[in-house]
């Protein structure tokens, strides 16, 4: 059952599975998003308490072994979760899974985008950690500022490694994600906040001026923080950032 190529440690704690259904409210209203179902604990769960359930799975053989027992109320698919345009699945509202490790940052930011109402998810501890970082904490970082202006994340359990097979080396969390009804900050412009974030942790042991310099070609006066490292910055303040750069930068074109 070792799937090391797509990141997967297969959930085998069927009481871990319940608390993690449990904690998503699961009604016969819900449309349920699962993302890699492996061996389908989470999937027949859900598919009791859903009125739906689209489970997106990469691995062919995991796929035909799922098809000999999962429920009718369930939509398989043979595809890579991160290429699948979420806008043309049925509509979906929550979102429980238990994640293939390796595609944990780019599958989250994904599900950034999306419209869902709440979704229960399990991380590795170390990414977990970095999801509600403080600024000037080691683990702070784009993950960080996206998840707190998106979001209301909390983090509801340790989950031990010993929950999965193959045992990874490390914990893992079970976390809970709602998306904010209105963001903690306003930001002009959200695709020109978020790339100049990732640009700034890219290059986070760096004063912001030198990082600014190397991507704007344009005048830095009266531009504040310049001095500082991004993970100095809380997100308030990089959001400030981001709205003084895209006024000069759309000046500037």
């Amino acid at each position: 059952m070792s799937k090391r190529k797509t990141g997967q440690n297969f959930l085998i704690d069927g009481n871990v599975a319940e608390r993690e259904v449990s904690h998503a409210n699961i009604t016969k209203d819900d449309v349920v998003l699962e993302i890699g179902p492996g061996t389908g604990i989470l999937t027949k769960l859900l598919a009791e308490r859903a009125k739906k359930v689209i489970a997106i799975e990469i691995d062919g053989e995991l796929v035909e072994k799922l098809k000999n027992f999962i429920p009718d109320n369930v939509e398989l698919i043979h595809s890579d979760a991160l290429k699948v345009d979420f806008e043309t699945l049925p509509k979906f509202n929550k979102i429980v899974s238990n994640l293939p490790f390796q595609i944990s940052s780019p599958i989250t930011f994904k599900f950034l985008d999306y419209n869902f109402s709440l979704a229960v998810l399990i991380y590795q501890k170390e990414f977990a950690d970095r999801m509600v970082a403080k600024p000037g904490s080691k683990d702070y970082s784009r993950l960080s500022v996206g998840i707190y202006y998106k979001t209301n994340c909390n983090i509801i359990r340790t989950v031990p490694r010993t929950c999965f097979y193959p045992q990874p080396r490390v914990d893992s969390c079970m976390v809970q994600l709602s998306p904010r009804k209105s963001s903690p900050f306003s930001v002009h412009n959200e695709p020109f906040f978020f790339e100049l974030t990732r640009e700034l942790f890219n290059h986070r042991r760096k004063k912001i001026k030198n990082t600014l310099d190397r991507i704007y070609d344009m005048l830095l006066e009266d531009v504040p923080h310049l001095d500082k490292r991004v993970e100095e910055l809380t997100p308030e303040q990089i959001g400030e950032l981001s709205n003084i750069l895209y006024i000069k930068y759309q000046k500037k074109i």
